[in-house]
């Protein structure tokens, strides 16, 4: 930080395409009039607001923070469709996160500007339609963070609705609740916020895989739903592949606090590892559920093809001893329909009778057969 900084005191000015937060160690301020020495600022924008003018919003970044942002790293930030990373220079560090698209009310965003996803284009159960994601930017410097999102973001605005329900109880009390210490701090809160929200569609996902093994392994119902299972395992697939990316940018991220050393006390520098190595651990806890999903939904299908090769088997089974059994019915019809004119047993009163009686035994023994053979055993 360079100097004071001067912005609007109340609300968001015509002239600063964000919200300004000034977070210290007793108040957190909204658009204050100057920033005082102590604390941090926390820059709040979406991505309509950066598109609308970004040279603008560049030179509004550069005047309070007295850092220039490069321009590829600008595109990067307004890019909807930019994967995970991090990227990091000698003044700033750059994260880019995918979070799932959910506005405040937890209902799902898909927003023009996006790619329309695969959930969309075909019908997909509500579980897997809710893994449209779209790109977080964080821009983190020594006494600054920059956050860019979509318009509708819950954790930002939950994280802004607690900040300012703290600053309310810092004006009227004499107790504040306990501080964020430094602008990486509270990216780490907000990265762990967002990874929260994939952990919580586990169970969904669980609960319709669980009953879509039930449909493929249930021998009485035939399973229709082959497309929108090639869907959902082509969505799991890139759950997995987003939460690789996300591993790797923590990863990176964690490696930069390593080689800078961001915070001075070392108390301060552990608690950053720690909350980092959180992240870590609830992405990875991710990525195993999605590979496990994946894995668990093929099995099935495996097993759903075994059940049915089996099924075939066992009717193919069914019919050859049927054939076995008609086969020497068939002969001996068949020699009594020769049009020979003397035949035996063919002018005997009981020469029908006698053929039937020999059928059935051919065909009793038949069966006793196969059954010492385990032919008709299940």
């Amino acid at each position: 930080m360079r100097g004071e900084c001067h912005v609007a005191a109340q609300g968001k000015s015509s002239r600063e395409p964000m919200d300004i937060f000034h977070l210290s160690e007793d108040r957190a301020v909204l658009n204050p009039a100057i920033l005082p020495s102590d604390g941090f600022l926390w820059l709040d924008a979406t991505h309509d607001e950066i598109a609308a003018d970004p040279e603008a919003w560049r030179s509004t970044v550069a005047r309070i923070s007295g850092v220039q942002l490069y321009d590829l790293h600008l595109i990067d930030i307004v890019n909807l469709k930019h994967p995970s990373y991090f990227d990091s220079t000698h003044e700033y560090a750059l994260v880019v996160f995918r979070k799932l698209a959910f506005n405040k009310n937890g209902d799902n965003i898909i927003t023009t500007q996006v790619p329309e996803p695969v959930s969309k284009r075909r019908k997909l159960p509500a579980a897997f339609e809710k893994l449209a994601t779209v790109p977080v930017s964080f821009i983190l410097m020594d006494r600054v963070l920059i956050t860019v999102h979509a318009k509708q973001s819950r954790t930002i605005e939950l994280a802004r609705n607690r900040l300012l329900e703290q600053a309310t109880r810092t004006n009227g009390t004499s107790h504040a609740s306990r501080h964020l210490a430094s602008p990486t701090e509270l990216m780490l809160r907000l990265l762990n916020a967002m990874v929260d929200q994939y952990l919580e569609l586990r169970e969904p996902l669980t609960t319709k895989l669980d009953r879509w093994q039930r449909a493929l392994l249930n021998p009485r119902n035939q399973f229709n739903e082959w497309i929108t299972l090639l869907d959902a395992r082509n969505e799991l697939h890139r759950l997995e592949r987003l939460c690789e990316e996300q591993h790797d940018a923590m990863q990176e991220l964690r490696d930069h606090v390593i080689d800078s050393k961001l915070e001075p006390d070392s108390r301060a520098h552990d608690l950053l590892l720690v909350r980092i190595n959180d992240v870590m651990e609830h992405i990875t806890r991710v990525l195993n559920h999605a590979r496990r999903l994946e894995s668990s939904l093929e099995s099935a299908v495996q097993l759903h093809f075994a059940s049915m090769s089996h099924r075939t088997s066992e009717i193919m089974r069914t019919l050859t001893v049927l054939t076995a059994l008609f086969m020497p019915l068939t002969l001996v019809t068949g020699i009594f329909g020769m049009n020979f004119v003397e035949m035996p047993l063919l002018k005997d009163q009981a020469g029908f009778w006698l053929t039937m009686c020999g059928m059935l035994v051919i065909v009793i023994g038949l069966l006793g057969f196969f059954y010492r053979k385990r032919y008709l055993n299940e």
